[in-house]
């Protein structure tokens, strides 16, 4: 029997810039993309290299720094084979007994790298299902966005935090709360589903040429909250309450209200990070078509939300032109219920 299983990217609708700093987000699963994770038995256990995996020549001097300034210097392998570390601990903490069974596990993606819709996280997430439907280990779905976590910050010291897991463990639209209390009380935060078909119509522009990883975009401002820089910590505060802000109107049914704070998070996120000019143009572009943006992830996405189809069209067109990729995002599954208006653009992931 072979198992597949996927996960999907995400974008962040609001919030901090990253979870690390006891605050809140929301964040959407985008289904337009996904990474695809297969497993079967075999003899022994093997980890099939995916097309990112460090390939042993190359057609050029030029091809190796692109490949490197793409995938870092590891592709995905690294990640399997940590969380195959990490789920095989927890059955054991857990007194989980495994059945003597082994496995050959492959993955494929068309997620966007390096831009900030979390394509790797996705691999772990989608690893973790084929593993747990393949022992048949049963792990409660908050424990999960942790467990896959701990594989990149723990085994491979990549910088990361639970917003990106528990999006893409829950799927559909979430609200995080990461309030200092909690996460020492409970390990993790506290998580609550929103109804996407509350959401706004809303568009994700990307530039592939963009991307730096998170753990390199995050590492000055952790370290500015970690010393209590007054601008830095009271800018987490306003993200947080932007949050909360941007439940309640969705929730009260003034999803027009998103926009304008979409805009007020990306102004309050400049006002504490260098962004390079390719990064501030997906923003502009938004807001002279009369949109509002503010960053998907850590920099090489944007996502936004506009107010009629004339908009939309100027501002695919506009993107193209300037060499950005546009779509809408899908943000339910099968069963679930629609945005409002409908999610048109882009199919769900085929890979």
């Amino acid at each position: 029997m072979t198992i597949k299983k996927r996960a999907f990217a995400r974008a962040g609708l609001i919030g901090n810039p990253s979870d690390g700093y006891f605050g809140k987000t929301i964040s959407i699963i985008i289904r337009n993309y996904a990474a695809e994770v297969e497993l079967s038995e075999s003899p022994e256990l093997r980890i099939i290299p995916g097309p990112g995996d460090d390939p042993r020549s190359y057609r050029s001097l030029a091809e190796l720094v692109s490949d490197v300034e793409l995938n870092g210097y590891y592709g995905a392998v690294r990640l399997i084979k940590a969380i195959i570390k990490l789920f095989a601990q927890y059955c054991r903490e857990e007194s989980i007994e495994l059945e003597a069974k082994n496995f050959r596990i492959s993955y494929r993606t068309n997620i966007p790298r390096r831009v900030g819709l979390a394509g790797s996280s996705a691999i772990i997430t989608a690893a973790i299902r084929a593993l747990r439907e393949f022992y048949g280990v049963e792990i409660p779905q908050e424990v999960q966005p942790s467990i896959a976590l701990s594989a990149e910050r723990d085994e491979l010291g990549i910088g990361a935090g639970l917003q990106d897991r528990v999006i893409q463990t829950y799927e559909g639209l979430v609200y995080m709360d990461f309030a200092e209390e909690i996460m020492k009380a409970k390990g993790r935060g506290e998580y609550q589903r929103l109804d996407p078909g509350l959401l706004p119509p809303l568009f994700v522009a990307y530039d592939t040429t963009l991307g730096e990883g998170s753990e390199v975009f995050h590492n000055n401002i952790r370290e500015r909250f970690e010393r209590g820089e007054e601008k830095v910590v009271s800018a987490m505060r306003k993200f947080a309450e932007l949050t909360d802000a941007a439940r309640d109107a969705l929730l009260g049914g003034r999803a027009q209200k998103i926009g304008p704070m979409m805009s007020e998070n990306f102004d309050l996120r400049r006002s504490l990070y260098r962004l390079s000019r390719r990064n501030l143009q997906m923003i502009e572009i938004a807001r002279a078509a009369g949109a509002h943006a503010k960053f998907a992830g850590s920099g090489g996405a944007a996502i936004g939300t506009y107010e009629s189809e004339k908009t939309l069209r100027k501002l695919t067109q506009t993107y193209r032109a300037a060499g950005y990729e546009i779509f809408e995002p899908i943000v339910t599954g099968p069963g679930e219920k629609a945005s409002a208006p409908r999610t048109r653009g882009q199919s769900p992931a085929g890979i």
